[in-house]
């Protein structure tokens, strides 16, 4: 079995099964403050433990270099977490199917400009993976009681991505 993983673009039908992909996508729900700005309502569905709440947190994440090499996933069995950037840079979001309470086979996703994403709880993903230079999120998450961390250390790293990747992630335009 090959341990390397493409990376394909973050699609709303690609990403269902790990949780929502959060973008103003299709038309607006409704145009709100005098038809100035166009809401986009309800994206992602949080999902909390009973004794928890939302929080919102800013996480500032140094940049990765392509190709990555995959190590460690992780999960959150509390509650869902919602990554939602602060710029309209692309980032790398890796998720795997649980496998009878492991991680099974990644996936790798490159996000469009202004797309973040919602894990749903419990789902196998890899870390804040910003590409290129560092980037700046809001994340919406569990903050309560209980252990809401679990990591996976694969025995055999996958390897995510090639140099061609690399570009795709640098030649985004600034925005």
């Amino acid at each position: 079995m090959s341990r390397e993983i493409a990376i394909a673009p973050l699609t709303a039908e690609a990403f269902a099964p790990f949780g929502e992909v959060i973008a103003p996508e299709g038309p607006p729900d409704a145009m709100i403050n005098a038809g100035m700005c166009a809401r986009y309502t309800d994206r992602a569905t949080l999902d909390f433990a009973p004794d928890g709440r939302a929080g919102i947190s800013l996480f500032h994440g140094q940049p990765y270099a392509l190709p990555l090499t995959l190590a460690l996933v992780e999960r959150h069995p509390l509650g869902s977490q919602a990554f939602l950037p602060l710029s309209a840079d692309p980032f790398l979001v890796i998720v795997a199917p649980d496998a009878e309470g492991r991680p099974g086979r990644p996936l790798a996703f490159r996000t469009a400009p202004g797309q973040g994403v919602n894990y749903r709880r419990g789902t196998w993903h890899g870390v804040l993976t910003p590409v290129g230079r560092p980037a700046l999120f809001a994340v919406v998450d569990y903050i309560g009681p209980g252990a809401n961390l679990e990591e996976h250390r694969f025995e055999v790293p996958y390897t995510v991505g090639t140099a061609v990747d690399a570009k795709a992630f640098a030649e985004t335009p600034d925005t």
